[in-house]
């Protein structure tokens, strides 16, 4: 609040700022570029330093794409894999057969890994089975599998081409 007679001296103010910092010489007008850049540190070698890492940077992006491309690429086919879950019979508290039908090219083997699962969706059960080549395209399997509590469903969880 403003008194008559009273200065205001807090901080910032125009009185105490005059009082404390007298009027500064203006900074040199003419200060240049080059000055500008060895103050900063941007100097030529910088610049190339910059740019072979960002080359560098480039081409390693360039050759990680390109080992995934081949691991993943043309090269890996699926042979015409597929399977369907047909059904599942709970035998007992500790078997459950799993019936599936697996679509392969004729002539391939093929290895799947048959699950059955609890009411919490735990795994109770686990088996491998190799599916032998063929000259049918579409074969129809029926798996047992052990578990250690009673199941209530069976399918297939994976299919590969070993």
């Amino acid at each position: 609040m403003n008194y008559p007679g009273h200065q205001d001296n807090h901080p910032g103010s125009p009185e105490l700022s005059d009082q404390q910092h007298p009027a500064a010489p203006a900074p040199a007008a003419a200060t240049t570029a080059a000055a500008l850049d060895d103050r900063y540190g941007r100097t030529p070698s910088r610049n190339r330093r910059a740019r072979a890492l960002a080359i560098a940077a480039a081409i390693a992006v360039v050759v990680v794409f390109a080992v995934w491309a081949i691991w993943a690429g043309p090269g890996q086919t699926s042979h015409g894999l597929d399977t369907d879950d047909v059904g599942y019979e709970v035998l007992s508290d500790h078997a459950t057969v799993v019936h599936s039908q697996v679509s392969l090219d004729p002539g391939t083997e093929a290895e799947c890994a048959v699950q059955v699962l609890d009411k919490s969706f735990t795994i109770v059960g686990w088996k491998v089975v190799t599916i032998p080549a063929s000259d049918q395209r579409s074969r129809t399997i029926s798996t047992e599998v052990r578990t250690t509590t009673r199941g209530v469903t069976g399918l297939i969880h994976d299919c590969w081409v070993p």
